[in-house]
């Protein structure tokens, strides 16, 4: 049986008296321990979500080896068979001491939707051993746990039309063009979340507002799981993110960019991995190294912001735990 580790607390006082949280309302924080994974069947999926550097591929990789499991990618970055250390896939080490799946498996100009992540996930979710989904893509563990639109492909004179008017105008030109509703759905910030909205919209006629209130019911609701979302202090994080980039320059992030090099476009989907853009523009003389690690940094960064702060909006019933101190 699997079960949430729910622990109620008070949302304000009356009268000096403390007011219960509504159900809806009830926080998961930070009594769980790995030895708690043992309370549950062997067979309970496991989903770990948080912000980048956060630490969620190690405490994968300890929860694989004490207790069994398969690792499933819920991330949208490391899905591309190009960037490896870029985008910090598991290494071939941690490969051969578990199973890994999901993980650069798409070619760099291939176009992926939430929906092919989910199409691909559905025939391990019931495979033996225990799927340990593991990831910073929000949407992903969204469309898993609440469900997806069933939305028709995008054809792809769509998609051209997209990338032709974010080479023309930018993406801001995109996020114009959407209705309120969607815009209070989808991650504005996010140019991959905004095309995909717009494409939506120019394809079927109807806004992903629209799509989304049809929503089918979930492959695997939030009861069935242990959900863990990494929340790891700000600071600490902002100061791994920089060690972690230095990390992957010494461990051959700027050979990795020297052979996507020859086939570079800044259109291509595999294109938008964090830090990309930097080591590319270091490589065509336009930046020096450390300035380009720098910008790529700071973009890391404010990437792991905008993942906290939608984690905090959409996950804030999962179980809050700190993968330092389990």
């Amino acid at each position: 049986m699997c079960f949430f580790f729910n622990h109620t607390f008070t949302r304000g006082t009356i009268a000096g008296k403390p007011v219960p949280r509504r159900k809806s309302e009830a926080i998961r924080m930070n009594n769980f321990t790995l030895s708690d994974i043992a309370q549950h069947a062997d067979t309970c999926p496991i989903l770990i979500a948080g912000p980048t550097a956060s630490g969620k591929s190690a405490l994968a990789m300890e929860i694989a080896e004490r207790f069994g499991g398969a690792i499933l990618n819920a991330d949208a970055f490391q899905i591309y068979s190009n960037w490896r250390v870029l985008t910090a896939r598991p290494s071939n080490v941690d490969e051969d001491k578990a199973p890994h799946f999901l993980y650069g498996h798409i070619a760099p100009d291939a176009a992926y939707s939430v929906g092919h992540w989910l199409a691909e996930i559905t025939p391990l979710l019931n495979a033996s051993p225990r799927p340990i989904i593991t990831g910073g893509t929000g949407l992903y563990f969204q469309a898993l746990t609440k469900g997806l639109a069933n939305i028709p492909s995008i054809p792809p004179e769509i998609r051209k039309a997209a990338q032709e008017e974010i080479s023309k105008k930018g993406f801001e030109a995109l996020l114009s063009g959407l209705d309120a509703a969607t815009k209070s759905r989808i991650d504005c910030k996010n140019p991959m979340r905004v095309q995909r909205a717009w494409e939506v919209q120019k394809a079927t006629g109807r806004s992903i507002a629209v799509w989304q209130a049809s929503t089918p019911k979930p492959l695997l609701p939030v009861a069935r799981c242990i959900t863990l979302l990494c929340d790891v202090d700000k600071d600490w994080l902002n100061q791994r993110i920089q060690n972690r980039f230095h990390k992957m320059i010494e461990e051959g992030a700027l050979d990795e960019a020297a052979a996507n090099l020859p086939s570079w476009s800044a259109d291509l989907p595999a294109s938008r991995a964090i830090g990309a853009r930097q080591l590319i523009a270091h490589l065509r003389g336009e930046m020096s190294l450390s300035k380009a690690i720098e910008e790529a940094t700071i973009a890391t960064r404010q990437y792991a912001k905008r993942q906290r702060t939608w984690f905090r909006s959409k996950m804030d019933h999962w179980s809050k735990c700190d993968p330092r101190r389990l």
